[in-house]
C-alpha cells in the first residue's frame, strides 16, 4: 500500500519490525561463533592448514590422554593423579586469556556495550558461545578420562555423570570470568606487555616443574602429594572430580558437599561475571575519566615515590630510565628476564644442594648487563635527550643519573637474593663476603656499561618482540657486551683474589672485610667508568645519535 497525504510513513516499518521472529540470544551467539570460526579460515590456505592440523593434533593427544587416564582405573594413587590434573586445568584456562589476550576475540566484551543486551542474558549467551572450540574440546577429553579413572559403582558413574559438565562449565566460566573482570587490561599497552612477558613466565614455570619432578621422584612418588591432593579436591572446580573419587569410595556425604561447593562456586563465578559485564557496560574507560579530570586532579599524585628521587637533571633523567622499564615492552621484558633468572639460578642450585653463596653474583651481573647500550634503549627518541647534552659536564651527570636509576633497583635486590641464598644454604657467616663481591662486581659492570654505552652504541629495533639488534650492528652488541663483561671480571681480580685466598688460607672469619672493600671498589669503579665516559659522549654525540637512531 502507497502512502497518502497524512499517512503516517513509518507505520508499515513498524509493522515489519513487530512481525520480525524472535531468535534466541544463545543460540545467535553460537552461530556468531561458528561464523567467526568459519570466515577466519576464509581466504588463507595457511590460516586453515594450521587450524586443520590444531585440531587434529588435539583430537589425537586428547585420545591418548583419555586412554591413559583411563588405564589408571583402579591404581592406588588415581584419585591424586585425576584431581590435580583438574586443578591444573583449571589454572590454565585461568591464566591462559592473561597470557595471549589476541588469541580469541570473543574474549573482549567490550565490543557489546552498545548493543541493547541484559548481562544475564548475555552471559548465558557467552558461555554456551565459549564451548565452541578447540579448548573445549581438549578439556572435554581431559575430564572424560579423569572421571573414567575414578568411577566405579552405580554411584561413582552417576557423579561422573554430573562431573564431566560441571568440570568444562567451571573452567570456561571461570576463564571467561577472568578475562571479562580484566578487559581493559588485556585490550591495553599493559596487557600487551602481559603477552610479551608470557614466555618468561612459561619457561620459569617449566623450570619449577621440572624441579619439583626431580624432587618428587627422589622423595618416593606420587606419595609425597597426597597431602596436596588432599586440600586441591575441595577447591573448585576439581571438587568435581574429587566428587566422584569419594562417590566411588562410598563416602556418600562428602561427595554431596563436594558437589554442593562445586554448585556454589560456579554460580559465584557466574555472578561475578555478570557483574563484571554490567560495570564494563555502564563504566566508562580509564581514557575517557582521564581526560575529564579537571587539570588540578591529574596533576594530584603524579609525583608519589619519584619525589623521592633527587632534583634537578639527574632526578628527571632517573625517572626517565625508570618509566623506561615500568612501560617500554623490550626494556620491561629484559628486566623481569634479569630479575626471574637471576634469582632462579642460585636458588634453585641451593635447593639441590649443589649451590653456592657466590652464585648471588649471577643475579647481579644479570641486572649489571642492562647498563651496557644505555643510549640505545631511548631508540630514536634518544635525539631530545642529545638537545641537552653539549659539554662533558652534562654527559656525566646524564650517565650518572642513568647509573643510578640502575643502582637503586640492583642494591636492594643483590642484598635481597645473597640472603635468600645464605638462608637457604645455611651460609650467614660468608653472607658480608658474598654481597661485598657481588657489590664490586655491580659497580665494576656500571663502569664497563658506561664506557660501552659511548664508544659502541647501538640501535634497538622497535618491531619483532624477540629482535634486540638492528642488522649490520650485531658486531658492535658482542663487542660492547662480552668485551666489557670480560672488563669487569679484571677490575674485580684483586677481590676475587682475595676472596679465593681468605677461603683457601681458612680465615673466613675475616670475610665480612670483604663488605666494605666491596663497596668502596664499586663506587670507585663506578665514578672512574663515568668520569672516563662522558668526554666521549660529548666528543661523539652525533655519531651516538646517528647509531642508535638506525632502528
Amino acid at each position: 500500500m502507497t502512502a497518502t497525504a497524512g499517512t503516517a510513513p513509518t507505520a508499515a516499518p513498524a509493522t515489519s519490525a513487530a512481525s520480525a521472529p524472535h531468535v534466541p540470544l544463545t543460540s545467535l551467539f553460537v552461530r556468531l561463533k561458528l561464523s567467526l570460526l568459519r570466515n577466519g579460515l576464509k581466504g588463507s590456505s595457511k590460516r586453515k592448514a594450521v587450524w586443520i592440523t590444531s585440531l587434529v593434533f588435539v583430537l589425537v593427544v586428547g585420545f591418548f590422554v583419555t586412554l591413559g587416564l583411563a588405564l589408571l582405573r583402579g591404581h592406588t594413587h588415581a584419585g591424586t593423579v585425576v584431581v590435580l590434573m583438574a586443578a591444573i586445568l583449571a589454572l590454565s584456562w585461568t591464566v591462559m586469556p592473561l597470557f595471549f589476550p589476541t588469541g580469541d576475540e570473543t574474549l573482549d566484551p567490550s565490543r557489546l556495550v552498545m548493543l541493547p543486551l541484559r548481562p544475564r542474558p548475555l552471559v548465558r549467551a557467552l558461555l554456551a558461545a565459549s564451548l565452541v572450540g578447540i579448548g573445549p574440546l581438549f578439556t572435554l577429553c581431559l575430564a572424560v578420562g579423569s572421571v573414567l579413572a575414578v568411577a566405579r559403582g552405580t554411584a561413582g558413574i552417576a557423579a561422573a555423570v554430573v562431573a564431566v559438565p560441571l568440570l568444562i562449565l567451571g573452567c570456561v566460566t571461570l576463564a571467561r570470568a577472568v578475562a571479562t573482570a580484566n578487559v581493559r587490561l588485556l585490550t591495553s599497552r599493559k596487557g600487551r606487555d602481559l603477552a610479551l612477558l608470557s614466555g618468561l613466565l612459561i619457561a620459569v614455570g617449566a623450570q619449577v616443574a621440572n624441579f619439583a619432578s626431580q624432587r618428587l621422584f627422589q622423595a618416593g612418588g606420587l606419595t609425597q602429594l597426597e597431602p596436596v591432593e588432599a586440600v586441591v579436591r575441595w577447591l573448585p572446580p576439581a571438587t568435581a572430580v574429587g566428587m566422584v573419587d569419594s562417590a566411588s569410595e562410598g563416602s556418600y556425604g562428602i561427595a554431596a558437599a563436594q558437589l554442593a561447593l562445586t554448585l556454589a562456586a560456579l554460580a559465584g563465578l557466574l555472578w561475578f561475571w555478570e557483574r563484571s559485564l554490567t560495570k564494563l557496560m555502564v563504566t566508562p574507560d580509564g581514557s575517557t575519566l582521564a581526560a575529564a579530570r579537571p587539570e588540578k586532579d591529574r596533576g594530584r599524585g603524579e609525583a608519589g615515590l619519584w619525589a623521592l628521587l633527587p632534583g634537578g637533571r639527574t632526578g628527571a633523567a632517573m625517572q626517565r630510565t625508570l618509566r623506561y622499564v615500568v612501560r617500554d615492552p623490550k626494556t620491561k621484558s629484559a628486566w623481569v628476564t634479569a630479575l626471574a633468572i637471576g634469582l632462579i639460578v642460585p636458588v634453585f642450585n641451593a635447593l639441590q644442594g649443589t649451590g653456592s653463596l657466590y652464585f648471588a653474583c649471577f643475579g647481579t651481573g644479570m641486572l649489571g648487563v642492562q647498563m651496557y647500550n644505555q643510549f640505545g634503549q631511548d631508540t630514536s627518541a634518544f635525539w631530545m635527550v642529545a638537545q641537552t647534552i653539549s659539554t662533558p659536564r652534562e654527559a656525566y651527570v646524564e650517565l650518572r643519573a642513568r647509573a643510578g636509576a640502575l643502582a637503586l633497583v640492583t642494591v636492594p635486590y643483590t642484598v635481597l637474593v645473597t640472603a635468600v641464598t645464605a638462608a637457604l644454604l645455611n651460609d650467614w657467616p660468608g653472607f658480608a663476603g658474598a654481597l661485598g663481591l657481588a657489590l664490586a662486581l655491580l659497580g665494576s659492570m656500571l663502569c664497563t656499561g658506561a664506557l660501552a654505552s659511548a664508544r659502541y652504541p647501538y640501535s634497538i629495533p622497535t618491531e619483532g618482540a624477540f629482535k634486540n639488534v638492528v642488522p649490520g650492528q650485531a658486531g658492535l652488541a658482542w663487542m660492547g657486551i662480552f668485551g666489557g663483561m670480560l672488563a669487569s671480571a679484571v677490575i674485580c681480580a684483586p677481590l676475587i683474589a682475595l676472596t679465593i685466598w681468605l677461603n683457601v688460607a681458612d680465615h673466613q672469619d675475616m670475610s665480612w672485610l670483604l663488605l666494605p672493600l666491596g663497596v668502596a671498589w664499586g663506587t670507585l669503579a663506578t665514578w672512574t667508568g663515568l668520569r672516563l665516559s662522558a668526554p666521549t659522549v660529548a666528543r661523539k654525540l652525533p655519531e651516538i645519535l646517528l647509531a642508535v637512531s638506525k632502528g
